[in-house]
């Protein structure tokens, strides 16, 4: 198994990023949390996992190891892809994840695209024991008290757009931000001005 990729960022998109390692591209699936994160020709390192499919290698990239153990513990419940669980992480932090399981948190993972009321019922029930006790301390990536105009500015500019754009963008998804219960979330933020900036286009 591919454990992690280290090495400099060569290509970014909405959904996935390109680390070059050993002159060879390695394209890796991420949430936007990981991707805000990311700067084009930048050293990253990310924690990985390799999902093998019949027609298909795939491989999810995550800010820490931390993310890429919930990321594999939510597929043992039933129904749940990988797609599935890198949109949960796209949504929720690690330990907001296990605060939702621990808590019995529907609106939580009902807040998931693709996930509905009995969908998020079983969820709770199966991942129960299986998730662990929330850590407590923000991990990375966690919503952040200060600075997500700076950091989601910076994350647009790095996916290639102009600062004009980015500056357009950022102004469109304050309002979503300033509207969030406690602080916002830049993972979640970058969606939505990258929805903004498509219709725009």
């Amino acid at each position: 198994m591919i454990a992690f990729v280290s090495g400099p960022v060569a290509a970014l998109a909405p959904d996935s990023a390109v680390v070059e390692v050993g002159g060879i591209g390695i394209a890796v699936q991420c949430t936007p949390n990981t991707l805000s994160g990311l700067r084009m020709g930048q050293p990253t390192k990310l924690a990985t996992s390799l999902v093998v499919r019949e027609d298909s290698l795939t491989l999810y990239g995550f800010v820490d190891d931390d993310e890429r153990q919930v990321f594999e513990l939510l597929q043992t419940a039933s129904g749940v892809g990988p797609r599935l669980a890198q949109a949960m992480l796209a949504v929720h932090t690690p330990d907001a994840l296990r605060r939702a399981v621990a808590t019995a948190d529907e609106k939580a993972l009902i807040a998931v695209p693709g996930i509905g009321k009995k969908g998020a019922q079983k969820l709770l029930l199966e991942l129960k024991d299986r998730l662990g006790a929330p850590v407590g301390a923000p991990a990375v990536g966690a919503p952040v008290t200060q600075g997500w105009r700076d950091q989601l500015h910076a994350a647009l500019i790095g996916l290639g757009y102009a600062t004009r754009e980015a500056d357009e963008a950022v102004a469109a998804v304050a309002p979503q931000a300033e509207a969030a219960d406690g602080t916002p979330q830049v993972g979640q933020l970058l969606k939505a001005a990258l929805q903004t900036l498509n219709r725009a286009r």
